[in-house]
C-alpha cells in the first residue's frame, strides 16, 4: 500500500510561484530564433539524489506553439535531468497537485483510457527493483480530495541503483495504466543519466554532453491548447503533433567548426518512431538504450522507436546551418560557426557491451504476437481491441477466436502472463500481425535483452536493448536473462495508446 501525506493549501500557494515562474515563455517573433537549452540538471551528492517532482497543470505560452495548459513536472515541458552514478539512491518526493479525477469512481473497463489525474513513476530502461517504493508501476499517486481540505498529495520513491549498473542514457515518465498516452503526450517526462565507464573515454570526456529529449505533444485546437482527454478512439488522431526538443519548438544549437559533441538522443514520443539525421553530417553511435557499444559505428542516421535512446557523437563540418530532421519533420537547426582550426577527435574503442548470452543457456522459449482487431466493439467509443496473443495470453471468457471477446489477450492486472525465474535465460520471438499498425515497439521492464535476429535473419552483431520496434508482418528474436530483482513488472507495446487499450502483459520475476 502506498504511503501518502497531504500538504496544506497555504504551503502550496507559498511555493507555487517559484515552481512555475519562467517555465513557459512569452511569445517570440520567430520560432527559428529559439536558443537550444537543456533541461535543468539535478546531480546526486554523497550517493543520494534527493529532489521533488511536482505534477500540476501549468498554463503559459510555449514559444512557436501558442498558449497551452499542460500537466507538467515542476512547470517544465520536459522535467529535470536526473544525473546519478552506479550505487546511488534516487530519493524522490512526488507531489500530485492535479485536481480530482472527473471519473473518481472505479472504472468499469481498465483497458479504456481513464483517471488522467492519477500519476506514478517509471524509470524506463533502468535495471532496478520493480517492487515496493522503487520502479513499481502498480503504485498510483492519486490527486487530492477536496473533502479532506488538502490541495495536494505526496508520495515517495526510493530507487537503489546497483553498483554495477551500466552507465548510459535512460528516462522517466508516468506509467499508470489508462493514462500513459495522455501523460506523455503532454510533456510529463524527463531524462536520467547514469554516469559510467563510457564517459571516461578521453574523446567522449572532452566533448560537450548534450541531452536531446524529443517529445511529441498532442495538442487540440483552441485559444488555449491542451492534450485531448481521450474520450473516443479518434481524439488523438484529430490532435496536432508538435515535436519539441527539451521542451522547445525547433530550437537552434550552436557548434564551432571541428567541435565534437555527444548527443543523448531520446525518443520520448508515445506514438511515432523517429528516423533522426543531420544534414551534411554523419552520426557516430557509441551506445544504444543505455549500453555502450564495443566500437563507434558511423551512420547516416539512427532510427528510434518509441522509448529508444541512442548516444551519438557529431563533429561539426563547414560553417553554415544544418537541419536536424526526423523523417520530414524539422526537430532543430544546427548552426556551425567558424572555429579556431581545432579538430576534435572521435572515439573508436568503447567499454561495451554486456556479456553475450549463449543460446546453450536458454531454458525456455516463448512466442508473443502483437495483434489488433479493428471494430471489435462496434458502437463503443473505443471500438478497436489491442492484444498480445500466443504464449501466456490472458485467457478468453468466451472463444479466443472471437474478436469481440473482451478479455482474451488483453491486460488483466490480476493475471500473471509470464513467470520468469532469476538466473535463467529465455528466448522470445515477437511478431506483429496487425493489419493497420506499422510498428508495435516491445518494451520489457527491469531487464535488458539481446536482440539476435530480425525477421528470422540473425544479426551479425547482436544488440542490447530494452525497447525494440516490431514492424508490421515482421518478427524479432531476443534472449533475456532475469537478474537480481523479484516482483511484478510489465511487457507492453510502447505505442502507448495501445498499452492503455490492453496491449500489455504482467510478468512476475521469482526466485
Amino acid at each position: 500500500m502506498d504511503s501518502s501525506r497531504g500538504i496544506s493549501r497555504r504551503a502550496v500557494l507559498a511555493s507555487a510561484p517559484a515552481l512555475i515562474a519562467g517555465a513557459l515563455q512569452a511569445p517570440r517573433a520567430s520560432a527559428a530564433a529559439l536558443p537550444f537549452s537543456q533541461p535543468t540538471p539535478i546531480r546526486s551528492e554523497n550517493g543520494v539524489l534527493s529532489t521533488t517532482l511536482r505534477v500540476a497543470f501549468t498554463r503559459g505560452t510555449l514559444a512557436g506553439v501558442g498558449d497551452v495548459n499542460l500537466r507538467l513536472y515542476n512547470g517544465q515541458v520536459n522535467g529535470p535531468t536526473l544525473r546519478v552514478r552506479p550505487g546511488d539512491l534516487l530519493d524522490l518526493e512526488h507531489i500530485n497537485a492535479l485536481p480530482p479525477n472527473p471519473d473518481q469512481a472505479s472504472h468499469g473497463d481498465h483497458n479504456v483510457p481513464h483517471h488522467f489525474n492519477t500519476v506514478n513513476l517509471h524509470t524506463h530502461g533502468m535495471h532496478v527493483s520493480p517492487a515496493g517504493d522503487a520502479d513499481n508501476v502498480f503504485r498510483e499517486f492519486t490527486p487530492y480530495d477536496p473533502a479532506n481540505g488538502l490541495t495536494t498529495t505526496s508520495y515517495r520513491s526510493r530507487i537503489e541503483i546497483p553498483a554495477d549498473h551500466p552507465g548510459g542514457t535512460y528516462w522517466y515518465h508516468s506509467h499508470v495504466h489508462g493514462s500513459t498516452a495522455v501523460h506523455l503526450s503532454g510533456g510529463l517526462l524527463g531524462a536520467i543519466v547514469v554516469e559510467g565507464a563510457v564517459d571516461r573515454v578521453p574523446e567522449i570526456a572532452a566533448a560537450t554532453d548534450v541531452v536531446m529529449c524529443v517529445a511529441e505533444l498532442k495538442l487540440s485546437d483552441g485559444q488555449v491548447r491542451q492534450v485531448p482527454e481521450l474520450r473516443a478512439e479518434n481524439d488523438l488522431g484529430a490532435a496536432e503533433s508538435v515535436f519539441v526538443v527539451n521542451g522547445s519548438f525547433r530550437p537552434v544549437i550552436q557548434l564551432r567548426e571541428g567541435e565534437v559533441q555527444r548527443w543523448r538522443l531520446i525518443n520520448a514520443s508515445a506514438f511515432t518512431a523517429l528516423p533522426i539525421r543531420v544534414e551534411g553530417h554523419a552520426l557516430h553511435q557509441i551506445a544504444m538504450d543505455g549500453f555502450a557499444l564495443t566500437r563507434t559505428v558511423e551512420r547516416d542516421g539512427v532510427t528510434l522507436s518509441m522509448g529508444n535512446r541512442a548516444d551519438v557523437m557529431i563533429r561539426a563540418q563547414s560553417p553554415g546551418e544544418y537541419r536536424v530532421m526526423a523523417g520530414d519533420t524539422l526537430l532543430a537547426t544546427m548552426t556551425v560557426r567558424s572555429g579556431s582550426g581545432v579538430r576534435m577527435d572521435l572515439p573508436t574503442d568503447l567499454p561495451g557491451p554486456a556479456p553475450y548470452l549463449d543460446p546453450r543457456e536458454v531454458t525456455r522459449r516463448r512466442s508473443l504476437t502483437f495483434h489488433s482487431d479493428r471494430n471489435a466493439f462496434p458502437g463503443q467509443p473505443f471500438p478497436h481491441a489491442f492484444r498480445i496473443t500466443g504464449d501466456g495470453a490472458t485467457p478468453a471468457t468466451r472463444d479466443a477466436a472471437d474478436p469481440k471477446d473482451p478479455t482474451y489477450g488483453r491486460f488483466d492486472p490480476a493475471y500473471v502472463n509470464h513467470t520468469c525465474r532469476l538466473g535463467e535465460t529465455e528466448e522470445w520471438t515477437l511478431r506483429n500481425d496487425s493489419t493497420g499498425h506499422s510498428n508495435h515497439p516491445f518494451h520489457l521492464h527491469t531487464n535488458h535483452f539481446l536482440v539476435t535476429a530480425v525477421d528470422g535473419r540473425p544479426l551479425a552483431t547482436p544488440v542490447w536493448q530494452d525497447t525494440v520496434g516490431i514492424l508490421r508482418g515482421g518478427s524479432v528474436t531476443l534472449r533475456v536473462r532475469f537478474d537480481d530483482f523479484t516482483g511484478r513488472a510489465l511487457v507492453h507495446c510502447h505505442q502507448l495508446q495501445h498499452e492503455d487499450r490492453g496491449m500489455m502483459q504482467l510478468v512476475e520475476y521469482v526466485e
